[in-house]
C-alpha cells in the first residue's frame, strides 16, 4: 500500500514525522507522502525516518488556497525537491495562519476561554497552530469531550469561534511548487462544493493554470464520486492520486468522520481512502515516479 496525503505534528497531525513513518511501516505502507499544512518543517526528519524503515518517501506540502465559494480549496505539492523555492509563500501562509489564530483567540476570549498562542504551542510542540490544536485545548480544559465535539460546538463554520482562512493565491502556489520540482495536485476536489454541472469547466481552468492532477480518491468522499472524478480527470488529461488525509491513529471501535465532513479533524486509517479501500500502487502517477527516481 501507499499513501499520498498524510500529516505529522509539524502541522496538525498527532505523530511526529519519525513516529508517523514508524507507524506507516507497521501498517505495511511502502511509499508515503508527508503533506503538512503550509510547512516543510517535518520533511528532513521524515526522509531520514523513511530510510530507517525502508519506505519510499515523497516530500510534500498542503496549501490553503483563496476560494470565493463556500467550500475549501487545498493544493498538494508532491515530490518537492527544493524546499527553498517555497520559503516565501510558506512565510506568507504562516502570516495568514497567525492572523486567523489571533482572530480565533479573540473570539474564544469573548466566550470566556483564556487561551493563548504560547499555551497552544507548548501543548502541541509545534509553531504551526491550526484549529485542531484549539480543539485539543478545549478538550484538555474540559470544554468538550472530543475534538469532534469541540469543532461542532465552537470551531466549525457558524460556530462562535470560527474564523475564515484567507489562503494563498493559486497561481503563486502552483508556481512555487513547480519551482521546487514538485507536482501541483488539487486535494479532495469534493470539498470545493462545486456542482457536477460546473466542475469540468473549473478543473479545465485549473489545468490551464498548471495543476497537473487531482486527488480523485480521498477518505471523506463517496466511492461513486471518486469514480466519477477519476473518469473526468482522464477526460481532461489530469493524473489522479489517492490519500487517506491521515492525522492520527484511530481508536478501536470508534468511528471518526473524514476531515472534510463537518470540519472534523480526522482522516481515515493510514493507507486507506474512500470506502475503506486500500491505496494501491496504481495511484502513484508516472510523473511522480520519475521525480522519485531522480532522488
Amino acid at each position: 500500500m501507499i499513501d499520498l496525503h498524510t500529516h505529522s505534528s509539524a502541522s496538525d497531525g498527532v505523530l511526529s514525522p519519525q513516529n508517523l513513518l514508524a507507524y506507516a511501516a507497521e501498517q505495511g505502507i511502502t511509499l508515503l507522502a508527508l503533506t503538512d499544512h503550509d510547512t516543510v518543517a517535518g520533511l528532513v526528519e521524515g526522509a531520514e525516518a523513511a530510510k530507517q524503515f525502508g519506505i519510499n518517501f515523497v516530500p510534500g506540502i498542503e496549501f490553503t488556497i483563496q476560494w470565493r465559494k463556500q467550500g475549501d480549496f487545498h493544493l498538494l505539492g508532491l515530490g518537492i525537491q527544493d524546499t527553498s523555492a517555497l520559503q516565501q509563500i510558506i512565510q506568507n501562509s504562516q502570516i495568514l495562519r497567525e492572523n486567523r489564530n489571533l482572530e480565533i483567540i479573540e473570539k474564544m476570549h469573548n466566550q470566556g476561554i483564556p487561551v493563548s498562542l504560547e499555551e497552544l504551542r507548548e501543548m502541541s510542540g509545534t509553531s504551526s497552530i491550526g484549529r485542531p490544536h484549539f480543539a485539543d485545548y478545549l478538550v484538555a480544559n474540559g470544554l468538550a469531550k472530543t475534538r469532534q465535539i469541540a469543532f461542532d460546538r465552537f470551531l466549525s463554520k457558524g460556530g462562535p469561534c470560527y474564523a475564515e482562512h484567507t489562503g494563498e493565491n493559486l497561481e503563486d502556489a502552483i508556481q512555487a511548487i513547480i519551482r521546487g520540482g514538485g507536482l501541483p495536485v488539487l486535494a479532495h476536489p469534493m470539498s470545493l462544493y462545486v456542482s457536477w454541472g460546473k466542475i469540468e469547466n473549473i478543473l479545465t481552468g485549473f489545468r490551464e493554470q498548471g495543476i497537473a492532477g487531482i486527488e480523485a480518491w480521498h477518505s471523506s468522499a463517496r466511492v461513486c464520486d471518486c469514480r466519477r472524478l477519476e473518469k473526468l480527470a482522464d477526460k481532461l488529461g489530469l493524473f489522479i492520486t489517492a490519500g487517506s488525509d491521515f492525522h492520527e491513529k484511530q481508536v478501536p471501535g470508534v468511528k471518526k468522520p473524514g476531515i472534510h465532513k463537518a470540519a472534523a479533524p480526522h482522516g481515515c486509517k493510514i493507507g486507506y481512502t474512500a470506502g475503506g479501500m486500500p491505496i494501491e500502487e496504481r495511484f502513484l502517477p508516472e510523473k511522480l515516479k520519475k521525480i522519485l527516481e531522480k532522488q
